[in-house]
């Protein structure tokens, strides 16, 4: 049931970005996370001093990047040697959850969603989502649904940390809630198995956002379930996210936040600026994806760039011209980085790689 949901996913995902290769342009959001030397109690509560002086995010958004959610949502994050940690906060005045199995569709009930692609490449990421029950679905996603390829539904995150927090009652229709919060501590140990090197980012960013599923519901006999519409359908779930999309679509790992873990501690000033070469990939993204939809549209490759609006790009002031080869097996999409002199280049099925010269 699991794979064939998902193979259904992978169908519509794709579909969603074929119809939104020309979405508006969203600049991702950062976020530094800060070194801990306080013991982190995982109880969804977050009341160490170490929480409490770490700055939270902005408040999340609809996954467009163009509506304020109904109910506001924000996360926080710290790491030590062990373990990457995350906190959030939920508004909801209506906590309700029925799904108990683990690997289950999750996101069938409100949820809370994380998304970690650690060398950035938007390959081999990882997904956790959990419900107010703690019942928790995690993935290894090799590739993104618009490209083919396994999914590793079987996977799990071995000495996961979990635990919330209600402030209200569960699955109770009577009264009325103030929120619920989600404390995860995920290893560093199973984390690096998808970094570039397998050392902790320390004074590095990696590739992360969040997501918040929110359903419209029903109550029957004092049992709450997604809302339905007057041809029996299931409404659409609302999906606030906290660094926006700008398409209804969380498997487009490019449009991730960033996440600096600096070794200051938790309080202390710590910039973090996007460097220019990852602007240069914001683009080298869109002209692939314009790409895949020429393709789509064409039954064919563009053989030239100018045929998708990718014969140059510009930024920070630096236009650039980038190249294509075509071979037997695909294509590629490169350019020479006029900031740092790297080779930055995409492959037919979106792995970015980075050569250094």
């Amino acid at each position: 049931m699991i794979k064939q949901y998902i193979f259904v996913l992978m169908v519509i995902s794709f579909l969603f970005q074929q119809q939104n290769f020309a979405q508006s342009k969203q600049v991702p959001r950062t976020y530094v996370a800060h070194k801990t030397s306080e013991k982190i109690v995982i109880d969804g509560k977050a009341e160490e001093t170490a929480w409490k002086t770490t700055p939270k995010s902005q408040d999340f958004i609809d996954i467009e990047g163009e509506k304020i959610p109904t109910y506001q949502t924000n996360m926080k994050m710290l790491w030590d040697e062990d373990y990457l940690y995350f906190y959030a906060k939920m508004e909801e005045p209506h906590i309700w959850a029925t799904l108990k199995q683990r690997d289950t569709v999750i996101f069938y009930n409100n949820d809370f969603e994380i998304f970690i692609d650690p060398d950035g490449d938007t390959h081999n990421y990882y997904e956790f989502e959990m419900n107010a029950l703690n019942t928790v679905w995690d993935l290894f996603i090799v590739k993104p649904y618009r490209e083919p390829a396994p999914i590793v539904d079987s996977w799990d995150i071995q000495g996961l940390k979990s635990q919330l927090y209600i402030q209200g009652t569960l699955n109770d229709a009577s009264d009325e809630d103030e929120f619920w919060s989600v404390e995860v501590a995920i290893p560093w140990e199973v984390l690096k198995e998808a970094n570039s090197h397998n050392e902790i980012p320390e004074n590095e960013f990696w590739r992360i956002n969040f997501s918040r599923v929110n359903w419209d519901f029903e109550l029957e006999n004092g049992t709450y379930s997604r809302a339905k519409d007057e041809k029996g359908e299931f409404k659409h779930e609302y999906n606030w996210v906290w660094s926006p999309q700008g398409v209804i679509n969380m498997h487009e790992p490019e449009h991730w936040g960033y996440v600096y873990f600096s070794n200051t501690a938790p309080g202390e000033k710590e910039e973090f600026s996007i460097p220019n070469d990852e602007k240069i990939k914001w683009e080298l993204y869109r002209i692939y994806r314009a790409q895949k939809a020429y393709k789509d549209k064409n039954g064919k490759w563009a053989g030239a760039l100018s045929k998708i609006n990718g014969e140059f790009i510009q930024v920070e002031g630096e236009k650039l011209q980038p190249k294509l080869e075509v071979h037997k097996t695909g294509w590629n999409i490169w350019v020479e980085s006029p900031f740092t002199g790297h080779k930055l280049l995409i492959k037919e099925d979106g792995d970015f790689i980075k050569q250094k010269n």
